[in-house]
């Protein structure tokens, strides 16, 4: 029999984005907003002029510190190099040393204020529970070929656990996928299916999938935006990798209810759910110094803070009249699409005259990090890109002046590296200068001793020692306010333990430094030399990379580190000395790598108690239910799928892909596809399933799943060659 007779009816375009995949549209305008033109009456007046406070004694006491901090720093090196006179190579070491040390001056002034802010309380709070909510949220997972299971059970645990909490008709869960990977689309849409059957039919969670991925993630959202965002006051941004209990998401909405001026209120996401070492590293870090920086920069900057892409919540008519993003002038890196797209839509919205703030005590927001140190400098090949574009923005009319310290504060983030690797060569050079190169006796001016570089070597010791506990500071004042707090304390291994823990992280994080300056300085230069990054999914789950990519990542860092020591040693076995941690970090680079991913080591150190956090030893019910979700899911087959088979062999689901594909959209006359007409000649030939899966490009699945002329002849292809009968004569 034919398999299309077997099949339901032919689909029905009038159909398609039915409640089974999606809501009806509710479509709200999202206007691109104008960089150059500007004017007050572009500001929307207060709703709540009582309720606007700005922190004037926080910012100037900031400030006054770290100029304090800056000006001290600056004379104490000048009087370091001004020995002998200061030289062309003086001055630009000095210069450097300046810049650098302004940088982590502010970061601990904020620091300062954060520790004040925290001391003596707990770093995190459930919050209450209102007694009700007026408003409708939309809880919106950009997607990216990601493992689905992780996905939709994290998605799931979160409805599940509002709904525990009886606010489930005030949320939808919508999955907006943008991937590529044709089977990890299918895959998607299993996933989707299985999780409506679980949750039944009453669950409001839609997925929608993307032919194009325009514009990448801003686009995804703008997509949303456009098209369902007029049902909904606010909506709630999570990440791939995102997780919040009940408790966090209500909370965030009664407290956006409660301040009609606010426009987007974000949490601190604490790192979970990490063992490789470097990964356990960066959660304990996140979860002991976090609070400190975050609650710092939240009460100094106030209302006028910054959003950083994910676990927020965002008021949606103040997204969608103020942050239509333009496209910047000229070809990428520093042109087209804007990357790091999160702290220009602060900026735009706080310019409309929306706030933008921080709630870093809510407790209950999650998310995970990268698992190795190649993983990071990946992710941060993007941000880096992203960060450098924001030059460009500087100039944009009517922002606030913390908007456009947000673009410099980012800006500085990746220039940091090249400036301290450039101010050590310029270390290195007088060092050189100073041991080899003939002092000159006789100058222009009259001297009774000839021109030696010279240095003041106390001073030197002094500075480095400043600097250092300058550097190591916001992690002591994070420490201990995790320390006074009991429960955090006895949750986290006891006093001994968190003491080693911090220790351990210090060191450890002061030989991987050296490294990310070099990848960071790297991606800086291939980016000034007009080399764009592109947009690959991230790699989120535990586990090791080949050593050999590891020792072709990292075999020029090791060299520099080699070349490094021997010109110290040679100069002098004091420079050695002096730059003894970034030569061993450079030197050890290679095995520092391979242990960062290494999932034996981190799992040792949390056997000893060692880089423990509290929810480690009293795991968040969210994380145990979407680790449970996800495992279900996976072992239903919502990961490992091939698309095309699992379209050929199973009627129903194809019919609820097609129901989930876009309606149909004529051709334009003339305008044709190729990879479509390969597609379909490839299919028109093979006689079985087995031939359409060897002969199609990843390109012409794509193009065979998202057409339904196509599907159809798929479906009519035999799964294996037919047997022709033959009788024994």
């Amino acid at each position: 029999m034919d398999r299309m007779s077997e099949r339901e009816p032919a689909f029905d375009p009038n159909a398609a984005n039915t409640p089974a995949a999606l809501p009806p549209e509710s479509p709200i305008a999202m206007p691109t907003q104008p960089l150059k033109a500007w004017s007050k009456a572009d500001v929307r007046p207060l709703r709540n002029p009582d309720g606007w406070r700005t922190p004037y004694l926080s910012r100037l006491i900031v400030f006054a510190v770290a100029v304090f901090v800056t000006t001290a720093g600056a004379i104490q090196m000048y009087g370091v190099v001004e020995v002998g006179g200061v030289t062309l190579l003086k001055g630009a070491l000095l210069g450097l040393f300046v810049i650098n040390f302004a940088w982590i001056a502010l970061a601990f002034a904020s620091s300062i204020i954060g520790f004040v802010a925290l001391v003596g309380r707990p770093a995190l709070q459930t919050p209450d529970l209102p007694e009700t909510l007026a408003s409708r949220t939309a809880v919106v997972m950009p997607i990216y070929n990601e493992q689905p299971s992780r996905v939709f059970g994290a998605v799931q645990a979160v409805a599940q656990d509002i709904e525990r909490l009886g606010f489930s008709a005030h949320f939808d869960y919508f999955l907006l996928s943008d991937t590529t990977d044709p089977d990890v689309w299918i895959a998607e849409e299993k996933a989707f299916l299985l999780l409506r059957e679980q949750m039944g039919p009453d669950a409001r969670i839609y997925y929608r999938h993307r032919a194009k991925n325009h514009r990448r993630k801003a686009g995804n959202i703008e997509d949303f935006v456009t098209r369902w965002g007029g049902a909904y006051e606010h909506m709630l941004i999570f990440d791939a990798d995102s997780l919040m209990t009940g408790h966090a998401v209500i909370a965030l909405a009664a407290a956006m209810e409660a301040d009609p001026d606010a426009g987007i209120i974000q949490t601190l996401p604490l790192v979970i759910n990490r063992n490789t070492l470097f990964a356990r590293l960066q959660q304990f870090a996140s979860r002991v110094y976090g609070p400190v920086i975050a609650a710092g920069i939240a009460v100094w900057y106030g209302r006028d803070g910054n959003y950083w892409g994910h676990n927020a919540i965002i008021r949606m008519e103040a997204f969608a009249e103020g942050a239509g993003l333009p496209d910047l002038p000229g070809k990428p890196p520093f042109g087209g699409l804007i990357l790091s797209h999160d702290f220009v839509e602060a900026a735009l919205i706080r310019r409309k005259g929306w706030a933008v703030y921080m709630l870093p005590r809510i407790e209950g927001s999650y998310e995970e990090s990268p698992p190795s140190l190649i993983d990071v400098g990946q992710r941060d090949r993007r941000w880096c890109q992203g960060n450098l574009q924001h030059a460009a923005l500087l100039g944009t009319r009517g922002l606030h002046p913390l908007s456009r310290h947000h673009f410099l504060n980012g800006i500085f983030s990746y220039l940091a590296s090249p400036f301290w690797m450039f101010m050590l060569l310029c270390g290195l050079a007088l060092a050189l200068q100073a041991n080899f190169i003939r002092p000159e006796y006789f100058t222009d001016e009259f001297s009774l001793f000839p021109a030696w570089p010279r240095f003041d070597a106390e001073r030197a010791l002094q500075l480095f020692g400043a600097t250092m506990a300058i550097l190591i500071a916001p992690k002591i004042f994070g420490l201990i306010v995790h320390l006074l707090h009991g429960p955090s304390r006895r949750a986290g291994g006891g006093f001994f333990r968190i003491v080693i823990s911090s220790a351990i992280e210090i060191v450890m994080s002061s030989l991987i430094a050296p490294v990310m300056m070099l990848v960071q300085s790297g991606s800086v230069f291939q980016i000034l030399a007009g080399k764009a990054t592109g947009w690959n999914p991230q790699r989120r789950d535990d586990g090791s990379i080949p050593f050999a990519d590891i020792v072709r990542r990292h075999r020029w860092h090791t060299v520099l580190g080699v070349v490094t020591l021997v010109t110290a040693l040679l100069i002098a076995p004091s420079l050695a000395g002096w730059m003894s941690p970034t030569i061993a970090g450079l030197l050890m680079a290679i095995p520092l790598s391979w242990a960062s991913g290494h999932l034996g080591s981190g799992l040792a150190l949390k056997r000893l108690g060692l880089l423990l956090i509290p929810e480690e030893t009293n795991i968040p019910e969210i994380a145990t239910a979407a680790r449970a979700n996800g495992r279900r899911l996976s072992e239903a087959g919502s990961d490992e799928v091939d698309g095309l088979v699992a379209l050929h062999d199973d009627p129903n689901f194809l019919r609820e892909h097609e129901r989930m594909l876009p309606a149909f959209e004529r051709r334009p006359r003339g305008q044709i596809e190729p990879d479509r007409v390969m597609a379909a000649a490839k299919l028109s030939e093979a006689e079985t399933l087995d031939d359409a899966r060897a002969w199609l490009s990843a390109k012409e699945r794509t193009v065979v799943m998202h057409d339904r002329a196509l599907l159809a002849m798929l479906a009519k292809l035999p799964a294996a060659p037919q047997q022709t009968a033959t009788a024994d004569a």
